[in-house]
């Protein structure tokens, strides 16, 4: 949450401002309650920033003639303060020569305003940023990265931040914990920033900061020290990610674009995984022997959001082929409990961003207790990647809307993976067995394909039908009954519908008391050894003037009993059910947010990456 930029080059350019607000623009995704910039000039700093939406600050420098060496960028996702032009960042000392942007929470901010207050300093904003530049100010003795040093010391929690001050115009200071930030080698400048897409543009050879260490960036150097000054070597990546992926390709919205995109991101992670004879799976950067994965008797998986539901669905997968006991923890209540763990239990972390930082903390608590660890991960050298043994990346490329879809997808793709190979392993799954599944996996990204296009004009339909209602019921059961949280998570993501997930199973334990004709039901009801089930929880929905919309497969006419609507999707083995399942109902939230005039790429209150507890 929260969104950086840092430039800094050789020559003055005029493009300073362009470069600042294209990274933001990149990077809105991790915040939109305000954005500011700020610029080194010769009569010191130029500081602006507005409310709102990114295009709010666009507008307002839009007549801006500024030539700059050096300049910082942030957007925010509001913690400590209200969204107002006062806590905006970036924020400064009191004598407006040193500036900071900063993601993250300073936990003991309050103790420290109370001792600057003592010393004479007085605060313009609420936030705890301000207190940053002001602890600076009160180090500062003409060496910047000294007295960021010392205010290190002082700050507990978790933090990103950039500094500059107007009298070391030659570089900035940059550090963290805990939060992410990574350094860019451009040609003749270099560049700070909390995500690769606000730096694409210009470089794709990176270096990420560990937690603890800063960095002095000037336009020729990346220098990494530990905050005791100890320096740090870090060799550079390269990111294959290319811009234009990032950018919307004709749709309305990345959301949109992202949710075709499945298919390829899908194909992308089964890539050189599977043999050409469909006799092997390939995951060598597990770094876990198949000696170890013979000695595993428990794994735990620990995700939020839209990754813990795909982690769901691969409890079912890895418990079916692998014969393992599985369980899918929420990795922000994981830590609290006093987890039992050991060396024969396997940790994965599932997240996009690698940065989530309750997965990140939880994947820490298991390294400690000796267990092994997994990470299915889309983002290269991020921080869980750089503590787990081994990584599995869903090479779903960058995903700029909040509301995730084909990192969602890919991880499934993932999970599918996984689970083939420890059933491998462990001789639950034979090679007549394995080929028959490789061979299903291989042929999904062209169905994904096929039910992209067929549904998207029925979903339409539906959506428009559906839209005017203000609370809804997902039901499903099985391996699908994740999809089913799935798809009431991005309904009320985007659209601000409420919609609840529930094992359809459940619907006489408690929801069916909500059945009446303003409770929309939506049901996974595709061909499954549940089906009768489900179908029988439907005929009670009925019974008491429900609404049922449902997902059933092609062919199937006798679902039209409880059905009010009905969207078809190609049949495939339950086993692989999710893969298409989910599609319609990503594409069902995305219309009806769209029809009611929501902005579906930024919901209120959501960033893309929870990087704070």
């Amino acid at each position: 949450m929260c969104g950086i930029i840092g430039y800094i080059g050789h020559e003055p350019t005029a493009e300073i401002v362009d470069i600042l607000l294209d990274g933001l623009q990149r990077l809105e995704y991790r915040g939109y309650d305000s954005a500011g910039i700020a610029i080194m000039t010769e009569q010191g700093l130029e500081i602006q920033r507005e409310v709102g939406k990114l295009s709010n600050l666009v507008r307002k420098t839009a007549n801006l003639d500024i030539s700059s060496r050096a300049g910082l960028g942030h957007t925010r996702w509001a913690t400590h303060g209200r969204p107002t032009e006062y806590n905006a960042h970036p924020h400064t000392d009191g004598q407006r020569q040193i500036v900071v942007v900063h993601n993250g929470i300073i936990e003991n901010y309050l103790d420290l305003k109370q001792e600057l207050k003592a010393e004479g300093h007085s605060f313009v904003s609420e936030t705890d940023t301000e207190i940053i530049a002001h602890l600076i100010e009160y180090y500062y003795q003409g060496d910047l990265k000294a007295a960021v040093q010392q205010t290190l010391k002082r700050l507990e929690g978790a933090y990103s931040i950039v500094v500059m001050h107007a009298k070391e115009p030659n570089y900035l200071v940059a550090a963290k914990t805990s939060s992410p930030l990574l350094l860019g080698q451009g040609q003749g400048a270099n560049f700070i920033a909390s995500d690769i897409p606000a730096i694409l543009r210009h470089t794709r050879d990176i270096i990420y900061l560990e937690d603890g260490e800063m960095a002095v960036v000037t336009p020729d150097k990346l220098e990494i020290f530990r905050i005791d000054g100890t320096p740090v070597e870090r060799p550079i990546q390269h990111i294959d990610w290319n811009l234009v992926a990032a950018e919307k390709m004709g749709f309305d919205h990345f959301m949109l674009k992202e949710i075709h995109e499945q298919p390829t991101a899908f194909a992308q992670t089964l890539a050189g995984r599977l043999s050409e004879n469909s006799q092997r799976i390939f995951l060598d950067e597990l770094n876990l022997s198949d000696e170890k994965l013979q000695s595993i008797q428990r794994i735990v998986i620990v995700a939020c959001g839209t990754a813990y539901y795909s982690g769901m669905v691969g409890r079912y997968l890895i418990e079916q082929l692998a014969r393992v006991p599985v369980e899918v923890e929420l990795a922000s209540e994981f830590r609290y409990r006093d987890p039992i763990l050991d060396e024969k239990t396997l940790v994965i972390a599932i997240s996009q961003s690698g940065e989530t930082a309750d997965t990140l903390t939880a994947i820490k608590l298991a390294k400690q207790q000796g267990s092994p660890t997994l990470g299915i991960i889309n983002v290269k050298g991020s921080a869980i990647t750089r503590v787990t043994d081994g990584t599995l990346y869903i090479h779903a490329g960058p995903e700029i809307a909040v509301a995730s879809t084909k990192a969602f997808m890919a991880m499934l793709a993932a999970v599918y993976l996984l689970a083939l190979h420890l059933g491998q392993v462990r001789g639950h799954v034979d090679q007549s067995a394995l080929s028959d599944h490789a061979r299903e996996l291989r042929r999904l990204p062209r169905l994904m394909e096929e039910t992209l296009s067929k549904v998207e004009g029925r979903v339409q339909e539906v959506a428009t039908r559906l839209l005017r209602y203000h609370h809804s019921l997902y039901l499903a059961r099985g391996i699908n009954f994740p999809i089913a949280l799935e798809g009431a998570l991005k309904l009320k993501e985007i659209s601000y519908i409420h919609a609840e997930g529930y094992a359809a199973g459940e619907l006489k334990h408690g929801p069916i008391a909500l059945i009446d004709p303003l409770m929309p039901v939506i049901a996974v009801m595709t061909e499954s050894a549940a089906y009768e089930k489900v179908f029988s929880n439907l005929q009670e929905v009925r019974a008491r003037e429900g609404l049922v919309f449902a997902v059933a497969t092609e062919g199937d006419e006798r679902v039209n009993e409880v059905a009010d609507e009905v969207i078809h999707v190609p049949a495939v083995p339950e086993l692989f059910s999710p893969v298409i399942n989910v599609l319609p109902l990503q594409l069902l939230a995305y219309y009806v947010a769209l029809r009611r005039g929501y902005d579906v790429d930024q919901p209120r209150n959501l960033a893309k990456s929870v990087t704070v507890e």
